[in-house]
């Protein structure tokens, strides 16, 4: 460095030498190329260790996220597409612990907006606080998850999912089911149908910030696929209609639980199935675990004198009996080994058809014995029993139908009139559907059939019509159900006053009894086959002609109006 000569009083500067000033520019140059030679060393060239890709991934890894997309759960409707599952859509209220942090006025706050107790929220962050994930609260209405995030809080978010809703309730609740929280069945059609209900999810990238804030949806990865719907047999009109009847029933008489079917004789559909006690879908904090059960198709009992029909139409196949055989009752009463069957009243000489008319135990007695034991219980398995029906629904009961290599009178004789063999109602409508069929007997569905079903013969058609004659005696005038009577339809049944098995234990108990009554309408052309189970009614009125015969006649009734089935105009009788 050089200095230059002043004048006198001037201030002399120093002199920066050429070369030394065009040698900072050319450092700073090549300084400033080897930045740019860095910077695009990392953002171009892939191959380079770091380089662009690494830090790609590496941004992405702190920003992009998968998300799941729910899927739309299928619709469940009656037969005539009146919804009776659906699913809407609801949110998800969670949280990321690590972001969250241990801040108490967020978290006093945001109990507060999810009514919670402060010291249950915080004891749940804290358990999940190595983690990234927690629920919050579940199935909120999005206007609620809306206020809650309005709030603002680090860590919290919402999610879409979708929520079953039973618009029918508790009427059509043992049979539809419900779903869990997340949307997997856990009950009746719910549950056998779960794989063609639940559909796909879908998934789809996006973008977030530090906070965790979706800043924008990069690409669908894979799109959501709703389930399929699914159609039932049933009719919501009568099924309401059922449960109407059934509810009023057992609240009057006191009892236990009951069940009613309504069966299509022409399809094998199920038109109505309802149960009692029953319970609410959509609001199961106070479920009562034994409400659960589809009695109608999971609970077994000893079916009484609605098996005398099948066990006369066995009779009437050996060509040993005819309806106007005459059957000699006195005195009243009959010993078989060890036991003594009893008529109300000593009915003298009778025929076939008022075995069935009174319902008389000594008459089937002398019956049954007078058969080889395995004919009945052929007929009993021709027509369904002791086997599934085919519905497919979860618990189904098959019953039991044992089979003797001796048979011993007494179980002989109480085999004809429904002891020592169990049921449920569907399977005893199964069983009267192919006396109203005229022997055919067709697969129960708890789908609607939109194809003419498979039917299978199993007993000639003279003697079902014989014994659907008979079974048309009992409702009148001088027969056990005469409350079964149809105003404008001619009906046909058979009642059933059955003593109950003591639980655990060998024998009968005195004073429990299931009222049965299984009918058929019109009985001149069967369109339905109802069956009525009414379990432990009051002490007063137990019998299957006063507590279950009154039911069928409502609901045949309505059934028949509901489904626009002609009045008949021939005297009934």
């Amino acid at each position: 460095m050089t200095s230059t000569k002043s004048k006198k009083g001037e201030t002399a500067y120093p002199v920066l030498a050429n070369w030394r000033f065009y040698s900072v520019c050319f450092l700073l140059c090549v300084l400033a190329l080897a930045i740019l030679w860095h910077v695009a060393r990392l953002q171009v060239m892939a191959s380079e260790d770091r380089g662009y890709k690494f830090l790609q991934d590496q941004g992405q890894a702190r920003t992009l996220r998968a998300e799941g997309i729910s899927a739309y759960r299928g619709l469940i409707t009656d037969r005539h597409g009146e919804p009776l599952a659906v699913s809407t859509p609801v949110d998800s209220i969670w949280a990321n612990p690590k972001i969250l942090g241990d801040s108490a006025a967020h978290r006093a706050v945001l109990a507060r907006a999810l009514g919670m107790k402060p010291s249950r929220l915080a004891e749940k962050l804290t358990r999940y606080r190595e983690k990234e994930f927690v629920y919050l609260k579940r199935h909120l209405p999005p206007q609620d998850a809306k206020k809650i995030l309005d709030l603002n809080i680090p860590g919290v978010f919402a999610q879409q999912e979708y929520r079953r809703y039973y618009p029918a309730g508790e009427v059509t609740a043992h049979l539809v089911g419900f779903t869990d929280q997340n949307d997997q069945g856990q009950e009746g059609m719910e549950l056998a149908f779960n794989d063609w209900l639940k559909g796909e999810a879908g998934a789809k990238q996006v973008l977030k910030d530090l906070k965790g804030h979706t800043i924008k949806e990069v690409q669908l990865v894979q799109a959501a696929r709703s389930g399929k719907d699914l159609r039932l047999s049933i009719d919501l009109r009568l099924q309401y209609l059922a449960y109407r009847e059934l509810k009023t029933a057992v609240n009057e008489y006191g009892a236990k639980s009951g069940s009613v079917v309504v069966l299509d004789v022409e399809t094998g559909e199920v038109l109505a199935m309802v149960n009692q006690p029953a319970f609410n879908p959509n609001d199961r904090r106070k479920l009562n675990p034994l409400a659960l059960r589809n009695r109608a198709l999971t609970d077994q009992f000893e079916p009484g004198s609605t098996m005398k029909p099948l066990a006369v139409m066995a009779a009437l196949e050996t060509g040993l009996y005819k309806p106007k055989t005459k059957i000699d009752t006195n005195p009243g009463h009959y010993r078989v080994g060890k036991k003594t069957y009893l008529d109300p009243v000593n009915y003298g000489v009778i025929d076939v058809t008022k075995i069935i008319t009174k319902s008389s135990q000594v008459g089937m007695s002398k019956l049954a014995l007078s058969l080889e034991p395995q004919k009945i219980r052929d007929m009993y398995f021709r027509v369904g029993l002791g086997q599934a029906t085919g519905t497919g629904f979860p618990g189904e009961s098959t019953g039991v139908l044992p089979n003797y290599g001796r048979w011993h009178p007494i179980v002989q004789a109480s085999y004809a009139f429904g002891y020592g063999l169990s049921l449920t109602p569907l399977q005893l409508a199964q069983a009267y559907g192919v006396i109203a069929a005229k022997g055919t007997r067709r697969p129960v569905s708890l789908l609607r059939i939109e194809e003419e079903p498979q039917v299978e013969n199993v007993v000639d058609e003279r003697y079902a019509a014989q014994v659907m004659a008979m079974l048309r005696t009992v409702i009148q005038k001088g027969g056990t159900a005469t409350r079964a009577e149809v105003n404008s339809y001619p009906v046909a049944g058979k009642t059933g006053t059955v003593h109950k098995v003591k639980s655990g234990q060998r024998g009968y108990v005195d004073n429990q009894y299931l009222a049965l009554f299984a009918g058929i309408a019109p009985a001149n052309d069967p369109k339905i086959v109802a069956v009525v189970m009414i379990d432990e009614p009051g002490d007063v009125r137990y019998h299957g002609g006063d507590v279950a015969a009154p039911v069928f006649a409502k609901v045949a009734e309505g059934v028949l109006r509901l489904l626009r089935i002609p009045p008949v105009r021939e005297p009934i009788g």
